[in-house]
């Protein structure tokens, strides 16, 4: 459980003298240490608020006693309310590391044609869904989309992943090293002193990132792995 939720489900066994004449958003923030009114906000389903803060999303009911964790769906516009909420905050975020995005500290693969767009993908080798948006980079490229990728090992670092990123980096192929360790093979490579593996894994920390492949674009960021048709598509909408 995340430091947050874990205060959100700690607060709400507290008692906690609130002014009656206070909004809800007051009520509810005054409630919770660190939160503020501002991060609450009502929702479309009545009795329901919406509490975000630093890139997570729950929601709790008006008196402070029940608390959702979960995606909230519009079923009749099939949209992701949760996912619209995080993005939101994600970009805000985005625009603060963007200086700190150097391509010069990524593993990039660009295609020989035009490129139409450009995707920074934040990947853990041993991610299932990373391996699978690698193994179709031709179709990402086929689509004129360029593919940068920044590590971001989920296990922290030490671990398996941690140390796979490095190798792959310290590697005199780091484009041949990180497909073959994305297909399982054991690298080997001689260390060096300077590695972007924990740059790229702040930077994700940073803008909230929980899973992987996270997909950064200049329309906002997409949260897993998507299909090259489908990503192309939406970069290409207005």
């Amino acid at each position: 459980m995340s430091s947050f939720i874990a205060t959100i489900a700690l607060a709400a066994l507290l008692p906690s003298a609130v002014a009656e004449d206070a909004s809800t958003e007051e009520r509810l923030a005054s409630m919770f240490p660190g939160v503020e009114a501002e991060n609450i906000s009502p929702t479309p389903v009545a009795g329901l608020w919406e509490v975000a803060l630093a890139g997570q999303v729950v929601y709790l009911s008006e008196d402070g006693r029940y608390m959702v964790r979960g995606d909230l769906i519009d079923m009749m516009t099939d949209r992701n309310l949760t996912d619209d909420r995080r993005n939101e905050w994600t970009a805000q975020q985005l625009a603060r590391v963007s200086d700190r995005l150097d391509a010069s500290r990524m593993v990039v693969f660009t295609p020989e044609g035009e490129v139409r767009h450009t995707i920074t993908v934040l990947t853990d080798i041993d991610c299932t869904y990373c391996r699978r948006l690698h193994r179709e980079l031709e179709s990402y490229h086929a689509q004129g989309i360029e593919v940068r990728y920044m590590f971001y090992p989920l296990g922290g670092q030490g671990s398996p992943g941690w140390n796979k990123a490095d190798t792959v980096w310290c590697s005199p192929d780091r484009q041949d090293a990180l497909t073959r360790a994305k297909a399982g093979e054991d690298i080997k490579a001689k260390s060096c002193p300077d590695t972007p593996v924990q740059e790229h894994y702040d930077i994700g920390r940073e803008l909230g990132i929980s899973g992987t492949p996270a997909i950064l674009t200049d329309k906002g960021v997409a949260r897993g792995y998507v299909p090259a048709d489908r990503l192309a598509a939406w970069l290409d909408a207005n």
